[in-house]
């Protein structure tokens, strides 16, 4: 696709345990989804523990599936969401929009457990922004506000404060994802330049115009 990378993940099974935590362990009989490594992990980021290397540098052979066990054959995940086409669409406008601006970014658009349903990168952005924007939408997502907004009460607010988790990025460039009064999602935008007009909301201000555009391109599809 013309000036973008396009990368898909559809959801996992996970639970929306811990405020936006790592994914739980698997049943014993689905072996290749492991528990993410660290509460700073990314939802969904669940790296099987075979097919790496060992503390001795050898490659971890794959376990054997139990009898009967197939894969694809069911989905993974009811959470809600934006369906992948909406999500890519919104992902493209945020950085269709950006780009006009001068800016090659990279946005993220998250299900309601927080898990990905697009990452998309522009040409010759850093391939890091659509991390720190699925960090940044995983806050609006929380929060069920802009992440510019809880930027500015969460640090007065200790109750606030006490909800965020490691795996977020409390800044400004996500919106939440609203369908039928519902939060089923939100939009993230990271690599902007901070504004230059200064001010608490400097960092990310730029960045979350465009996210606010790729949500106004899908609004009309939601309902």
């Amino acid at each position: 696709m013309k000036n973008c990378r396009i990368a898909m993940s559809l959801v996992r099974a996970s639970l929306f345990i811990g405020g936006l935590g790592a994914a739980p362990p698997a049943a014993p009989d689905t072996p290749l989804h492991d528990r993410a490594a660290s509460a700073r992990s990314l939802p969904g980021d669940n790296t099987p523990s075979f097919g790496v290397l060992d503390d001795e540098g050898n490659l971890v052979p794959p376990p054997a599936l139990p009898p009967g066990s197939r894969r694809g054959s069911e989905p993974e995940s009811d959470a809600p969401g934006p369906s992948t086409s909406l999500a890519i669409e919104a992902a493209r406008a945020a950085i269709d929009s950006c780009a006009a601006a001068g800016y090659r970014i990279g946005a993220a658009v998250i299900d309601s457990v927080g898990e990905a349903r697009a990452l998309v990168s522009a040409d010759g952005s850093d391939g890091s922004h659509v991390f720190i924007a699925m960090r940044k939408a995983l806050t609006a997502l929380r929060f069920e506000m802009p992440s510019s907004q809880a930027s500015q009460i969460i640090p007065r607010d200790p109750e606030l404060l006490a909800r965020v988790t490691p795996n977020m990025f409390v800044a400004g460039g996500a919106v939440p994802i609203i369908r039928n009064g519902a939060t089923i999602g939100a939009i993230g935008v990271s690599g902007a330049r901070a504004h230059s007009s200064g001010g608490p909301d400097a960092i990310g201000r730029q960045d979350e115009a465009c996210a606010v555009a790729g949500l106004h391109r899908i609004e009309k599809q939601l309902r």
